[in-house]
């Protein structure tokens, strides 16, 4: 990824301790990367050099969007084209299990796109049909056209929002499972950012949150903070009490890592309970320190929940 370049060998490693460990729920997409060099050429670099993992992973993929422009494609020529697109980089060496749509495209009906991946589904292309960023209405449209594989949101201490605004309570009404990512807060749970400066002023997370710029950055810190209070009674670290919540809201977390030692620590949360009491401590920060900024912020912020 360009926010994270790591070289191929050195991806593969992490990527096999992490399968090694039990995270065999893998993400990626078309768009993560240049052209000529994604997720998907990493992932084709690691099922070459590891073909006998290719069936312990479910690699979910998200597509039918346009890096270049950042908007959704969700007609069913841009949907064939882009699972097209990722079949021939993968070059046969691992079936998608899941496409997503990664953004909701307002100028399709979701039927029209579902459709379309529904086909996909029987043609043998790709195993289940997935959304990335759908409201609720959408994602109850979208399930009836044709089953939902997973559902996938950002949810974090830092982002709540699908357990307000009837995601969570849809997907679980439906029996959806939720893919939350980010239930790191994109790097604000992890203690990583104590000042400002640590951010970095040319760093490529401010550019997709604005929950980074230094007129939220004090209080936003505030609930790490308090987050870490929780983690230090616990003898856990931030990270681990920040995964534990997410999957304690029914969601299946897929946190980044770009080093072993953060993969392992990432994994120990499947260790980590939080009691009743916890859970409403955690809850009170949240209702008392609400985060500053919005998700993305822009041009982005138009294409959530839609």
């Amino acid at each position: 990824m360009p926010w994270a370049p790591v070289d191929y060998p050195i991806a593969a490693k992490i990527m096999k301790t992490a399968l090694e460990q039990g995270a065999n729920l893998w993400n990626g997409g078309i768009h993560y990367g240049t052209p000529t060099a994604n997720s998907l050429h990493l992932l084709k670099y690691y099922f070459t050099q590891y073909p006998e993992d290719a069936d312990k992973v479910i690699l979910c993929i998200k597509g039918a969007y346009n890096g270049a422009t950042h908007t959704p494609e969700g007609t069913p020529e841009a949907v064939r084209a882009s699972v097209k697109n990722a079949l021939a980089v993968l070059d046969g060496v691992k079936k998608i299990d899941i496409f997503e749509c990664a953004r909701v495209d307002p100028t399709v009906p979701i039927e029209t796109t579902v459709g379309a991946l529904a086909q996909l589904v029987k043609e043998g292309k790709i195993g289940g049909v997935g959304l990335s960023e759908a409201g609720a209405a959408t994602i109850r449209r979208a399930h009836a056209v044709h089953p939902l594989a997973g559902v996938e949101i950002e949810l974090s201490l830092f982002t709540p929002d699908p357990l307000k605004n009837g995601i969570a309570e849809t997907c679980q009404e439906l029996n959806i499972p939720m893919i939350a990512y980010g239930p790191l807060g994109r790097g604000w749970l992890t203690g990583r950012f104590r000042k400002y400066e640590d951010v970095g002023a040319n760093d490529f997370i401010q550019q997709f949150s604005a929950r980074f710029k230094p007129e939220v950055f004090d209080n936003n810190a505030k609930i790490v903070e308090a987050v870490e209070a929780v983690a230090k009674r616990k003898g856990t670290t931030i990270g681990q009490v920040a995964i534990a919540w997410v999957r304690a809201q029914g969601a299946i977390p897929i946190p980044g890592s770009k080093t072993e030692e953060r993969v392992l620590e990432n994994l120990k949360s499947k260790d980590v309970s939080l009691s009743a009491e916890e859970l409403e401590e955690l809850q009170r920060v949240m209702d008392t320190m609400p985060v500053q900024g919005p998700r993305y912020g822009g041009e982005f912020e138009k294409l959530l929940n839609l």
